[in-house]
C-alpha cells in the first residue's frame, strides 16, 4: 500500500511559507506603529506650551474676564488667553476672581488686599 500523505519535508516548508507570511505582516504592524509613534511624538513637540496664566473670559465679545488660572487647569475654559504673571496678578487686583480648583492667587503669591 502506497502512503498518499505529504512527506514531512513537504508540511515543514509550507510551515516555513506560513510563517513568513505572518512574520512580514508583523513586521509590516510594526513599521506601521513606528510610524504612528512618530506622527504622535511630532504632534506633542509641535503644540504650543500651556501658558503659565491663562485668563478666562465669560461669554460674549466684550465680556469681562471670569477667572485666572495657573496653566493647564482642567477648568480653564476654551475662552482663555495666557498672559504673563504680571497681568495674572493685576487681574487679580482688578477684581477677577481667582480659579477655585488651581488657585492661581496662591501660586502667585497674591494676598486679597
Amino acid at each position: 500500500m502506497h502512503d498518499s500523505s505529504p512527506s514531512k519535508l513537504v508540511l515543514l516548508r509550507f510551515l516555513e511559507r506560513v510563517q513568513e507570511r505572518d512574520l512580514a505582516r508583523t513586521r509590516r504592524w510594526i513599521v506601521d506603529e513606528e510610524r504612528r509613534e512618530a506622527e504622535r511624538r511630532r504632534s506633542i513637540e509641535a503644540r504650543p506650551p500651556v501658558p503659565d496664566w491663562p485668563i478666562e473670559q465669560s461669554i460674549g465679545h466684550h465680556a469681562p474676564p471670569v477667572y485666572v488660572h495657573v496653566g493647564g487647569c482642567h477648568m480653564a475654559g476654551k475662552r482663555s488667553k495666557g498672559v504673563p504673571p504680571e497681568q495674572a496678578v493685576r487681574a487679580l487686583a482688578d477684581g477677577v476672581d481667582p480659579c477655585p480648583h488651581c488657585r492661581p492667587d496662591t501660586d502667585l503669591g497674591y494676598i486679597d488686599g
